[in-house]
């Protein structure tokens, strides 16, 4: 019998799984996601639905909420071929261990390096939460609580136990969660335009990509802005997220005419080369800190200093 730290060989036959009391709560479905490598997802919610899944010798739906100590059996079931998993490199644990800002009470706070994608998928095979999982192998609970785009950097918070996820969750629906961000607005950002309310809307594009662009019908999305440095031609501003959208920050900065520097999507080549004159060579977004509880009342006020490459570009505007 195979548990869930150690499950039966691909192609074995009839797995059986033992959920960890940190898994508590975790829909059968997500929980078969996250150990069928290969399987897609209809073919899981298939065998769900054909009863051939059976917890604790009994057919569950797929909405059924696994408790600790449950026993899983799965059936035989072919997986797709796939190439073996992504190993963190020794650079990137040592990167990541250093960037460890906060590990307490079943919560990660980690000081991401920005080019780093938060998780696999879409051409990527290893993400923040992979190279993390492989990091602590003693933790069958391992999730992220919010994203951040691949090219910004800063704090991010990660679970490593199920009631701590769903808690900080609870807390980012209630709009208690804080989340402080450093940008560079290209040009001048006008003064007293301390709150931009826009609704946003995702598009894809003929080309197959993905932006996000104000629309009415879009959905309700709102930043709160403060100025805190002018420049010539440029302005550093802290912001935070009321809602949190895809690219929020990025697209209302676009809004109010002052993109952010270095960004590829939603900036112009003309503005992203002047600010590459300065040194800039990434998207200028940092995640400067995040607030929360941790489920016993512990208040969490974690904070992420700029990153030596976009100090360094503050420090030639300054000069100019």
């Amino acid at each position: 019998m195979s548990t869930d730290q150690s499950p039966s060989p691909k192609g074995s036959g009839v797995q059986f799984f033992t959920v960890p009391e940190e898994l508590a709560g975790q829909r059968i479905d997500n929980f078969l996601q996250a150990r069928l490598k290969g399987v897609p997802r209809s073919r899981i919610y298939r065998i769900l639905r054909k009863g051939e899944v059976r917890v604790n010798k009994g057919r569950v739906k797929a909405e059924y909420r696994l408790q600790g100590g449950d026993l899983v059996r799965v059936p035989p079931i072919r997986m797709a071929e796939e190439s073996a998993p992504a190993v963190a490199g020794d650079s990137l644990r040592k990167a990541l261990e250093s960037a460890i800002l906060f590990d307490e009470g079943g919560l990660l706070v980690v000081n991401k390096p920005a080019g780093l994608a938060v998780h696999g998928g879409s051409g990527v095979r290893l993400g923040l939460i992979e190279a993390l999982r492989q990091m602590y192998p003693e933790s069958p609970f391992m999730e992220l609580v919010h994203r951040l785009d691949r090219d910004t950097s800063g704090a991010i918070l990660v679970a490593r136990k199920r009631a701590v996820l769903l808690h900080i969750q609870s807390e980012l629906r209630a709009g208690k969660l804080g989340k402080s961000y450093l940008a560079l607005a290209a040009g001048k950002w006008p003064r007293g335009r301390k709150i931009v309310e826009a609704p946003l809307k995702k598009n894809t594009l003929k080309s197959g990509e993905r932006m996000v662009v104000v629309d009415g019908a879009g959905k309700p999305s709102t930043t709160r802005f403060q100025v805190e440095e002018r420049f010539n031609g440029a302005t550093l501003v802290s912001a935070e997220p009321v809602t949190g959208r895809t690219h929020q920050i990025r697209v209302h900065a676009q809004f109010v005419g002052c993109p952010l520097a270095g960004d590829v999507k939603y900036a112009p080549d003309e503005v992203n080369s002047a600010f590459r004159d300065q040194g800039l060579k990434r998207l200028f977004l940092h995640s400067a800190g995040v607030r929360c509880t941790l489920p016993d009342g512990k208040r969490v006020d974690v904070k992420a200093s700029l990153p030596p490459e976009l100090e360094a570009v503050l420090v030639n505007l300054r000069r100019a």
